[in-house]
């Protein structure tokens, strides 16, 4: 099983172009950063880790932009968006940084994606609470659209576009590794229809040996083989135990959580994290 790592990538935290050259070389096969495009300041989206919301979620930057830099100094590690809020984003110009990330990193983009949680913030980006999962997979089948095709056309719900182009096109073909996130059987079904992979967060998954088979059990209803599904355990317990189990249950890669601080609080933190590698 691959171990990776993930990081609210801040304007005040370490910076990628330090812990990501620090990752490779320590063995991590990838690096994630979620998004946030900010936060309203009503709060009336409670969130599921407390009363307060910690400040590295209204200060995260670009996902796109940050593991482009993150890149251009690195070879072989994964690089990923755990996760992008698609709810929250134009399709068209999505699908060209989608494309264009995974050109400059030489195909080593994973598209982790979601539907969020906050509901005033994907309000603001003109998408409603109760249609962010319809919204959410019309704009990947029309970002597949464009990937695949050299003259691309598409006509969904909330997404519609005449023939166009749009250059480059992915390195992976036919794009990137698309993982969805999220633990319920809507989200395994979802998986089945149009994604690559599953994207389960490691604080909603207790029972990784359950989570694989409930993810078994929708493939073979669905009359898909499990194994084309990849399968992440996204902000896993940097536990030996816990990840024994994951591997165990036939999970192919855990990422393990980072605090968004200085190199004095995360490299220590890195160093230890490598030692649950093997």
């Amino acid at each position: 099983m691959k171990i990776g790592a993930t990081i609210f990538a801040t304007d005040y935290c370490i910076a990628l172009t330090e812990l990501a050259p620090a990752l490779e070389e320590r063995g991590f096969e990838s690096l994630f950063v979620p998004e946030h495009t900010h936060i309203p300041t009503s709060r009336r989206s409670p969130w599921q880790g407390g009363a307060e919301l910690p400040p590295e979620y209204s200060h995260t930057l670009d996902p796109f932009v940050s593991l482009a830099a993150a890149a251009a100094v690195t070879s072989t590690l994964r690089l990923g968006t755990g996760i992008c809020l698609v709810t929250e984003r134009d399709p068209i110009v999505t699908a060209k940084a989608v494309a264009s990330l995974d050109l400059v990193s030489g195909g080593r983009f994973d598209f982790g994606i979601g539907a969020g949680w906050n509901a005033e913030e994907m309000e603001h980006h003109g998408t409603r609470f109760e249609t962010r999962f319809r919204v959410m997979e019309d704009r990947v089948r029309a970002m597949q659209a464009i990937w695949a095709e050299d003259e691309a056309r598409y006509e969904g719900e909330f997404t519609s576009f005449e023939p166009s182009w749009s250059w480059p096109k992915p390195v992976q073909r036919p794009h990137p590794p698309i993982l969805l996130g999220g633990e319920t059987v809507h989200t395994m079904r979802r998986v089945m229809e149009f994604c690559s992979g599953w994207f389960p967060r490691g604080a909603q998954l207790p029972d990784p040996a359950g989570g694989m088979e409930r993810l078994r059990a929708t493939a073979e209803d669905a009359g898909r083989d499990s194994a084309t599904v990849s399968t992440t355990v996204f902000g896993a317990p940097a536990e030996a135990g816990y990840l024994d189990a994951c591997r165990k249950a036939g999970f192919d890669r855990a990422i393990l959580r980072l605090p968004s601080e200085d190199r004095d609080g995360v490299m220590p933190l890195v160093d230890r994290y490598a030692a649950l590698i093997g």
